[in-house]
């Protein structure tokens, strides 16, 4: 069976712990595809090069989930010749034998807009900001403003915005529990796996 999850959002909004509990529900491969662009920021050197040839074990480095790598990764992925390397990986990715969730800023809108489901998660850049300082510290204020230039640098850029497909099923976990979260997502799949 070949079922695509395209899960789309701003950085911090669930949808990489969503999209990791979709998978496992169903037994989906899964797909953090922000890890990329991080994984292309941090190789540093060339970024189109870097792209070109990036390797599944390029996405295991234990740095990549920093502020500094999700800066990186920001700066890289406006770049149109990474965007355009990067996107056979991911097509390829999606549409594999047994399911794909693939989780990203603009999976439904162009990697996969044919996905039989797309989620966009969103929540308040205030919500989205104190998570983040929750993971990774240092000053709240400076978190919340970087938080609040990543959102306009990636909605902002000529090539893949960040936005919901329009035919996406929105969740706000601004005031949801994950679990609640993962259970609107699961039973949107599972809808739609009963009209395949």
């Amino acid at each position: 069976m070949i079922f695509t999850v395209a899960i789309d959002g701003p950085a911090a909004a669930g949808k990489g712990t969503i999209s990791r509990a979709v998978a496992a529900h169903f037994g989906f491969a899964h797909l953090d595809t922000g890890l990329l662009y991080r994984a292309v920021g941090a190789k540093g050197g060339d970024p189109v090069e870097a792209a070109r040839n990036l390797t599944e074990g390029d996405l295991g480095r234990d740095d990549l989930r920093t502020l500094e790598a999700g800066q990186a990764a920001s700066r890289v992925a406006v770049i149109p010749e990474v965007r355009a390397a990067l996107v056979t990986f991911q097509r390829g990715f999606a549409r594999r034998e047994g399911g794909a969730v693939l989780d990203g800023r603009d999976i439904g809108t162009v990697i996969c807009p044919e996905a039989e489901v797309k989620l966009f998660v969103t929540a308040s850049a205030q919500v989205r900001a104190h998570r983040r300082w929750l993971e990774v510290g240092g000053d709240e204020a400076q978190v919340l403003a970087e938080v609040i230039e990543r959102d306009k640098r990636d909605a902002d850029r000529a090539v893949s915005p960040l936005k919901a497909a329009e035919d996406a099923l929105v969740l706000d976990t601004s005031a949801m529990t994950i679990d609640a979260a993962v259970a609107a997502a699961v039973a949107e799949v599972r809808r739609r796996l009963a009209k395949e």
